[in-house]
């Protein structure tokens, strides 16, 4: 059973639309920018949304956060065609499965630096904000849904693992839909969390670079409707493993990435020959640019072009896998039969203690329409998720 990713809406640092989205990519146009916003006294790259967001006055006080304002301008770009999906199936064969690692958090924060300063906790806070499933439960409540509506919070791995989770939904037989995808916004909490980790780079990001120094954090959502209804794009294959190697450093030999990766091919039912396209995790950090980078090696060679657009959108942690789903979506459109590639944004300096790989510059193309991509996650604590999308026609 295929299951198609029908629409799609994305906001991010690039953009709040396909257009822009699709403009700034295809023309290596970054939208890391330098702020304190998050980390006052120390200016940092970071991947913001700069976007006027929906209001959420009309939300419960519990699930009023920039989260979900974020995930609702998502979620606009496709409202049209999910309203008719639950007109056609019901609400209850609805599912709503997000990925998100920070919800409300911010929210939190602004609270709590107000009561240290000895004020009260202001009346508009409330802790449900920060729940972990807060983005899942408001998108029910907003679509007046009742099929499945939870979250994944596995760090970055979280927009991957609610795509698969979505798929069995419908293969499982209990939706008919699901929305799915992954939301996150920037919170001082994770820009000071790596920091201390020392994981955050001065400078735009520079995967597989010999010059690179850590990840800029960012932000942003994507929100696919899926169904059994032939589309464009189908999610054909996926994989998730876990390599239990150390709290926040990946199995330096790859172990749980490549059985998330062979998983996905099989699950694919095609080999590694068939992939046109590898969007690699590719943080920028020392550790998992070099096993990616073997990895992908050893299982696909140096000919398949691979990049990593975290030097466009910044690292938006249970975001990311959803924001790098919907950037091949939109790569795999009727309207790039040039099969325009998304480029890597990178000093050009490779390391070499890692192996080559055939790293997409700005303009790269394949010459004809991208039938076959893979996108790597892999997160903290070890676990890893795979997605292969196809296109259909």
């Amino acid at each position: 059973m295929k299951l198609y990713l029908n629409e799609c809406g994305i906001v991010c640092a690039l953009g709040d639309s396909h257009e822009q989205v699709k403009r700034a990519l295809f023309a290596g146009q970054s939208g890391i920018a330098p702020t304190d916003a998050w980390s006052p006294g120390r200016v940092l790259p970071l991947g913001r949304v700069l976007s006027a967001l929906p209001d959420d006055a009309a939300l419960p006080l519990g699930q009023r956060s920039r989260n979900n304002r974020l995930a609702l301008a998502a979620l606009a770009q496709i409202r049209a065609a999910v309203d008719a999906a639950v007109l056609r199936y019901g609400s209850g064969r609805i599912g709503i499965v997000i990925g998100t690692s920070t919800s409300g958090i911010a929210e939190t924060e602004a609270a709590l630096h107000a009561h240290f300063k000895g004020a009260p906790l202001p009346a508009g806070f409330h802790y449900a904000q920060q729940e972990m499933g807060s983005p899942a439960a408001m998108l029910a409540r907003e679509l007046k849904v009742s099929g499945p509506a939870y979250a994944h919070s596995s760090a970055c791995a979280s927009g991957a693992k609610a795509l698969a989770s979505a798929a069995r939904l419908i293969r499982m037989g209990l939706c008919d839909a699901v929305i799915t995808g992954g939301v996150d916004t920037l919170c001082g909490f994770t820009v000071a969390g790596f920091s201390a980790l020392e994981s955050v780079s001065a400078a735009r990001c520079n995967p597989l670079s010999a010059n690179r120094e850590g990840i800029n954090i960012g932000e942003g959502a994507a929100l696919f409707l899926m169904t059994r209804e032939p589309a464009a794009v189908a999610l054909c294959g996926w994989g998730e493993a876990s390599d239990g190697h150390h709290m926040s450093a990946p199995d330096p030999a790859g172990s749980g990435a490549r059985l998330a990766i062979t998983e996905a091919l099989t699950r694919a039912g095609i080999d590694a020959t068939r992939i046109d396209y590898i969007n690699l995790h590719g943080t920028a950090t020392i550790q998992n640019d070099a096993m990616e980078s073997r990895v992908v090696h050893d299982l696909f060679g140096a000919q398949v072009p691979v990049s990593s657009t975290k030097g466009f959108t910044g690292h938006a942690l249970g975001a990311a896998a959803a924001l790098e789903a919907a950037l091949i979506w939109l790569a795999m459109q009727d309207d790039n039969p040039e099969g325009l590639l998304p480029p890597h944004l990178w000093d050009g300096v490779p390391d070499p203690a890692l192996p080559a790989l055939n790293v997409a510059a700005p303009g790269a193309r394949l010459g004809r329409p991208l039938d076959w991509a893979l996108s790597n996650s892999f997160a903290f604590g070890g676990s890893n998720a795979t997605l292969i999308l196809g296109r259909t026609r």
